[in-house]
């Protein structure tokens, strides 16, 4: 899997959290956890590890894994991060685990552009669970058509850094057949450097995702629209799926 440069970059690495804070995600999933009663569990695309420590601190077996070293070099210099076994790699590494269950943050499932490595991806977290385990995750609703919105007029901002003043905006390129091309601009004014980040999303539909999942051996429980657990329509932005392992 090729890496985006805000995975990699130290600097964008760097202000990872600043950009994505903890959220009503981070809730959700750990009270997902605790409905669950899981005791082992993986978090899959794990970047900074901000979820991964949070669930491995009520004494849960977490593991946490993703591919890029220098996302996992922030997440191990969390508190609580010495509870947590960090796997750098992707879902091809998780092995079987038996675990309780499997999250998938952050949108990782739009990562997956292929249908084929979406469903390698789905067989090796069926894999993962036992028997009768949970896989939970977030992904776009087409439908609502967000990228419409990543536009510079509509995304930029200037900010104080660690790192000096930035600029900041997303300029859309193209969308086709699902999936959605785009450019991150991140201008350090001190050097005038712009550290330009080229990124592809899938947009999988709502049928796309069920039948995925169901080919894979899951049953969906749930199908959430928000993060406040209101169920999904067709108006809503995000589709949340909650299934169990048969």
């Amino acid at each position: 899997m090729k890496l985006d440069a805000h995975y990699v970059d130290p600097r964008l690495v760097a202000l990872y959290d600043r950009d994505n804070p903890r959220g009503k995600d981070t809730d959700f999933y750990l009270a997902l956890a605790e409905e669950t009663h899981a005791r082992r569990i993986v978090d899959l695309g794990c970047g900074t590890g901000l979820l991964t420590c949070e669930l491995a601190s009520a004494g849960r077996q977490v593991i946490g894994v993703d591919p890029s070293a220098a996302m996992l070099a922030i997440a191990k210099e969390k508190p609580g991060a010495g509870q947590v076994q960090w796997v750098e790699g992707a879902s091809a590494n998780m092995g079987n685990q038996e675990a309780d269950l499997a999250v998938m943050t952050g949108n990782v499932a739009q990562v997956f552009l292929d249908d084929t490595e979406w469903d390698a991806t789905l067989h090796a977290l069926f894999e993962t669970l036992r028997p009768g385990g949970y896989l939970a995750f977030e992904s776009r609703n087409p439908e609502a058509r967000a990228w419409e919105t990543w536009v510079r007029e509509k995304t930029y901002e200037q900010s104080e850094t660690t790192f000096g003043s930035m600029e900041c905006w997303l300029d859309l390129l193209s969308v086709k057949n699902g999936i959605v091309h785009f450019e991150g601009h991140n201008i350090f004014s001190d050097t005038g450097e712009d550290v330009v980040v080229s990124s592809e999303l899938r947009f999988r539909s709502q049928t796309e995702l069920t039948v995925s999942l169901t080919k894979a051996g899951f049953r969906i429980e749930h199908l959430y629209g928000d993060w406040n657990r209101e169920p999904f329509t067709p108006a809503s932005r995000l589709m949340i799926f909650v299934a169990q392992r048969s």
